[in-house]
Order: C-alpha cells, then structure tokens, then sequence
C-alpha cells in the first residue's frame, strides 16, 4: 500500500527553475493534414502537433492571419535543465498552483523538458505564483549561433546523443 500523503508531498514541494520567453506566441488550429504554412515558422518557439481530426502548430503570434482560429497571446516557460524520463509530478507541482490561483495553461513536451504557456494577461501572476511556491523564474537566455552549430555537430547526431541526466524531480 502507498503513503498518499508522502508521494503528494514528493511532487508538491519540488522546485524548478522556469525560463520565461519574451515572444508572444499562439497556438494555432489548422485542418487535418494540413501543410505547415510559412508563415508560422518565423518563431524562437515551433511546434507542430498533428492528430486525426487536427494539426495545431506553436508560434509567434505576430505571424498568425487574423481569420486564423487560434489561442493568443500567450508567453512560453520552460523548465530549465534536461527532465529524468521516469521522473514524477513535474507538471502537478507547477499546473496546480496555476489552477489554484484561477491561471489558465497550456503544455508541451520536447525530448529535454517541459513546456507551460499561459496567455500574456496572466504571465506575472503566473510567475509570482510560482516563485512563492519556492520555484525560479528568470528570462530565457538567447541561444547563440555557436551553441547551435555544437548541438548540431555529428557527436550530438541521433544515435549519438549524451547519456540522460538522473533526476528524479519530474
């Protein structure tokens, strides 16, 4: 049998650290199947999801056309550092502070991390509800043309990649 208390208390009281993007971005519905149009990969943030029945693309809102359905303007954090794969709880400890205090937000993942956009209107509360519950929110730091060209390189290539990070916070 699990102690539920202590595996509540596992993941509530993890901390993170959260890189805030100053872009304005969107989420954006397009039809089933539908090709990615050019204008929405002119983003710091670029996401394409497709399903059955959609495919909804992240990116800067700026490029979005106005009949376009979408959810905007929306700010992006992400937790810094690489997430073990098995960790638990990562999102609990960071979305339901965002529900108690009446914060509406969006997830994605990538390989590395965890992703909460929540709309502009609401980024500060978003951030100060965080940082009470012990968490870190800092500006995102520009990636720059070398490190990219380095993530890039044969040696970070599929197949090839760095052994993943034990950390048991997620």
């Amino acid at each position: 049998m699990t102690d539920e208390t202590s595996t509540t208390q596992s993941w509530s009281e993890q901390t993170f650290t959260l890189a805030e993007y100053p872009e304005k971005l969107a989420i954006v519905k397009l039809g089933p199947g539908a090709e990615i149009p050019k204008w929405a990969e002119s983003s710091s943030l670029f996401s394409v999801t497709a399903t059955a029945s959609e495919t909804s693309l992240i990116c800067a809102g700026r490029s979005v056309p106005t009949k376009t359905p979408s959810i905007r303007p929306l700010k992006a954090f992400r937790i810094v550092g690489e997430l073990d794969p098995s960790a638990i709880g990562v999102l609990a400890a960071l979305l339901v502070p965002l529900a108690e205090a009446g914060v509406p937000a969006y997830t994605f993942s990538t390989f590395e991390t965890d992703w909460i956009l929540v709309r502009v209107i609401d980024s500060e509360q978003a951030a100060e509800v965080w940082r009470r519950r012990g968490h870190t929110v800092t500006a995102a730091v520009p990636v720059t043309k070398a490190e990219s060209r380095k993530a890039a390189s044969p040696k970070n290539a599929p197949g090839k990649a760095a052994p993943r990070k034990k950390d048991s916070s997620r």
